[in-house]
């Protein structure tokens, strides 16, 4: 980001772990940052101390509202990010990834913020049947959850339409990086294998393990975010997809931490991710920095 004058940004779901990556980038770039969390899945522990924090729920529009006076931007990353629990309790699911985005849009609608970058997910695209998957690929969601992001995104494409209020989507491939969990939608098998790795576990692999997974770093992320903030060519509800554009195997992941595997059943998941990245380098001017076996090496000292 150029050095612009200090704004101030609502980044709600600051203390998750794409959400907390995001706050620290923008405090290094001297900006003002509010984070709104309810802390349902985000950690204390994880929020910038140069941030204000403020625990409010998306889901009730009253109690969130008054946050959003005299805001340049927001960040919206707040979910409850498991498939399997929006299978199980789809209706809470909804109430958080559907009906909170809706009461984000209201508020930023009725305060005249400039602009909302939210946070989607490639499960929108289900187990396409064409790699690297591009933008124009048809919706095909496999879950609530997926159908959820993808509800969120055609609602910021509305309000760009009738309110004028500039929003865009990003469709995250597999995040890994500091603090990511190992429960949620943004699991990877790799956040798996680091817990394994710490318990000096042998590495669990799903079937034959030559499925595949487009990882992309969180600090990728966090600066994909902030170009998505600034970029003069966005803001009309365009969905871009946010991965690295190259796919390795569950079997090449896992040698890159330990040589103790083992493999049990397969279960029911797309066999492989890969992103097809142009659309983010055109508009916004970004691509990937982080390579896979760094990002690994990093994580495995921080281990």
């Amino acid at each position: 980001m150029k050095k612009n004058k200090t704004k101030r940004y609502l980044v709600i779901g600051g203390a998750g772990f794409i959400g907390s990556n995001l706050t620290d980038e923008l405090i290094q770039l001297k900006q003002q940052v509010i984070i709104l969390d309810n802390l349902s899945t985000g950690k204390k522990e994880n929020i910038n101390l140069k941030a204000k924090f403020v625990k409010a729920d998306i889901r009730n529009l009253k109690q969130i509202s008054p946050y959003f006076k005299n805001i340049d931007g927001v960040f919206l990353l707040a979910a409850l990010p498991s498939i399997q629990y929006s299978i199980d309790f789809p209706v809470e699911a909804n109430r958080n990834n559907v009906e909170g985005v809706l009461n984000v849009l209201e508020a930023s609608q009725k305060e005249n913020i400039k602009r909302i970058v939210y946070s989607s997910s490639c499960s929108i695209y289900g187990d396409p049947n064409k790699l690297p998957v591009k933008e124009t690929a048809n919706p095909d969601p496999l879950s609530p959850y997926a159908l959820q992001k993808y509800i969120g995104e055609e609602y910021c494409r509305l309000f760009s339409t009738i309110h004028n209020l500039e929003t865009v989507s990003l469709r995250y491939f597999n995040v890994y990086g500091p603090r990511m969990d190992n429960k949620g939608a943004y699991t990877s098998a790799l956040s798996i294998f680091m817990k394994q790795k710490a318990n000096n576990q042998p590495l669990t692999i799903t079937g034959d393990g030559t499925q595949t997974r487009d990882l992309i770093h969180v600090n990728d992320i966090a600066k994909a975010n902030i170009l998505a903030m600034n970029s003069k060519k966005v803001g009309q509800g365009e969905a871009i997809n946010i991965g690295s554009g190259k796919n390795y195997s569950i079997n090449q992941i896992a040698k890159m931490i330990s040589d103790k595997i083992k493999y049990i059943s397969p279960r029911i998941e797309p066999h492989d991710s890969l992103a097809d990245n142009s659309l983010a380098k055109k508009l916004l001017n970004w691509q990937p920095k982080m390579k896979l076996e760094q990002g690994i090496r990093e994580l495995l000292k921080i281990g």
